[in-house]
């Protein structure tokens, strides 16, 4: 008797290997705007590789650069119903399901990229990642991209040479209010179409880090850059909750490693993508680039004042205190 259960065990065990063996491997689509050289577009490459050299057959991932599968507009609702798994809208995309990530786009919050990381690693900043997750969005990370600068086809030295100028900004209320305190006018329109507004001039100029203007080639329809560092544009890497917490126990922990581990390899590269891309418009000849002088940049930030107050009790007080905090 016993031999015929251990027979029929060892059957048993090779029928549920064999399908386990034959099982079809599970499918990440990772959808995002930008190029695969900018480091968003590095980050997902190397997730890719990493899942695929560590899990072999068991999943099988696809990367959707440049708004191939969807654009930030619509990726969240895709992801959602299960069209996509893995998406990074920049951070000013998430204001239907929270108002506390439109922190990120308060003008001159953060001196530097260093200091957004701070904030973004720190305690309040990891906190917002699970911020959405009542309503099916869960954050894996945040990616740098980098900080903003103004472009359009007349020199803009200070704030008053904004005026009456329309900007194409991404579908946040915070950058509208931005560019309304300059008394220009705020044109929310999808990534893709940027180049095609600013060449037939439907647009006057746009707010861009370094790393989109050459890579989307917009230095090549405005004349000038002005290096103002006024914001940030960074993304959020999120997946429905439903897809992460249905994995299997042997394959999401794989996942977060190399979540991590191509968040690092993205975030590490974006002040060196950043700096190289900025070298290659200077030599392009293509766009002038403005420095502006101290007391020009404290005219922008005095300008754009007022946005604080306007969003502070929608963000938190205290949230925009942290942030600040990581400056010092």
């Amino acid at each position: 008797m016993r031999s015929v259960f251990t027979a029929l065990t060892a059957i048993g065990l090779m029928i549920g290997g064999a399908a386990a063996a034959n099982a079809e491997p599970i499918t990440i689509k990772f959808s995002h705007v930008v190029a695969d050289t900018t480091p968003k577009g590095v980050g997902a490459l190397h997730f890719k590789a990493c899942a695929e050299e560590k899990l072999g057959d068991k999943v099988n991932v696809e990367v959707y650069p440049n708004s191939q599968l969807f654009n930030d507009d619509n990726v969240l609702e895709a992801m959602l119903l299960g069209d996509v798994q893995l998406a990074a809208p920049s951070l000013s995309k998430f204001n239907k399901y929270t108002k506390k990530l439109n922190i990120f786009d308060l003008p001159f919050l953060f001196d530097d990229l260093e200091a957004a990381e701070r904030f973004q690693k720190s305690e309040a900043g990891q906190a917002l990642l699970t911020s959405m997750q009542d309503k099916g969005v869960l954050g894996l990370g945040y990616l740098h991209n980098g900080m903003k600068q103004l472009s359009a086809n007349k020199p803009l030295r200070v704030p008053a040479d904004a005026a009456g100028l329309k900007f194409r900004i991404q579908s946040s209320d915070v950058l509208a209010a931005q560019f309304e305190a300059l008394d220009a006018v705020p044109v929310k329109k999808p990534f893709s179409e940027v180049f095609m507004l600013l060449q037939t001039n439907a647009i006057d100029g746009a707010e861009n880090p370094w790393s989109n203007i050459f890579t989307q080639k917009f230095f090549e329809v405005q004349k000038y850059i002005t290096e103002s560092n006024h914001g940030l544009l960074d993304y959020l890497l999120v997946t429905s909750d439903d897809f992460w917490n249905s994995l299997p126990d042997d394959i999401r922990p794989v996942l977060d490693d190399c979540i991590d581990e191509s968040l690092k390899v993205a975030n590490d590269s974006a002040l060196k993508i950043a700096m190289e891309q900025r070298q290659k418009i200077i030599d392009s000849g293509e766009s002038e680039v403005l420095q502006l002088t101290p007391e020009e940049k404290a005219q922008w930030r005095e300008a754009m004042k007022p946005v604080w107050a306007k969003f502070q009790d929608d963000i938190g007080a205290d949230l925009i205190e942290a942030a600040q905090a990581a400056n010092n």
